[in-house]
Formats: C-alpha cells, structure tokens, sequence
C-alpha cells in the first residue's frame, strides 16, 4: 500500500467570512500542493474541505498520515464520527451535527483509505504546516482580488 504524508489547513478571515483551505502531499520522491477558495464560509468548514479534497485526489487506497492543526478535524473523524453516524447525524444534545455535509463526505472517502490522524500545534514552525498555511491564506489572497 502507497504511504502518503498529507498536511492540511484551513483559514478563514472573520467567522464566517472569505476563506481558503490548502493541502500538501507527499509520497516518495513526489509532492503535490491543493489550495481553494469560497468567498462565504467558516474556518472549520476550511478545515474540513482540506483533509476531503487531499484524500479525494488519491487514485488508490493508501496508508495515510494525515497532519493537521484542528482538533476539530481530528477528534471528529476519530472519536466523534461513530457516535453522530448512530444518532442519524444529530449530536449528544439532540442537535444537528453542524457541517454534516462535510463529514459525510469525508467519512464516504476516508474509508478507502488507512490513515493515522494526527494533531500538529499551528503556528509553532512545523514545516508542514506552516507551508499549508500560507497556501491557505494566498488562496484566500487570490480569491478576494479574482
């Protein structure tokens, strides 16, 4: 099975607000950087829409290790994911799970794959991460003069 390193950020300016997400994978001797822009949006949906969109482009099923700075991205498709799929896509609380449009898709397309989930702090000079997040922040930079 293929190993892919992936980072992936999100980045929104206000809350909700215009935002970019981007992504940085790489396997073997090849990298490849992701990066969009929605013009309305919040930062966990950016957050979100990175992880899906890098795990969409893999043609194959891969063992993954997937680095992000949200623990939101995280813990939900480690600990949250099961319990909101039981309850039909409502919370603890009875709620709706906010951005289930999202997590379905991601849930639909991480199951191809093997992947290890693991938390980077941000902004604390993790290469990877600091390079996703100026590609996230430039995507947001294009989008607004586009």
């Amino acid at each position: 099975m293929t190993q892919v390193v992936i980072y992936t950020d999100g980045a929104c300016r206000g809350n909700p607000g215009p935002g970019g997400w981007a992504a940085l994978l790489s396997s073997g001797g090849h990298r490849r950087e992701l990066s969009g822009y929605e013009p309305a949006t919040t930062n966990n949906r950016m957050e979100l829409r990175a992880a899906l969109e890098a795990l969409s482009i893999l043609k194959q099923p891969c063992k993954v290790t997937l680095w992000t700075d949200s623990e939101y991205l995280r813990k939900g498709m480690t600990e949250w994911l099961k319990g909101w799929k039981a309850k039909g896509w409502k919370t603890a609380a009875k709620q709706p799970v906010k951005n289930a449009d999202l997590w379905q898709a991601l849930d639909a397309v991480a199951t191809r794959h093997e992947i290890d989930w693991r938390w980077v702090k941000g902004h604390a000079g993790d290469p990877g991460n600091e390079a996703v997040d100026r590609l996230a922040n430039e995507a947001i930079d294009h989008g607004q003069q586009g």
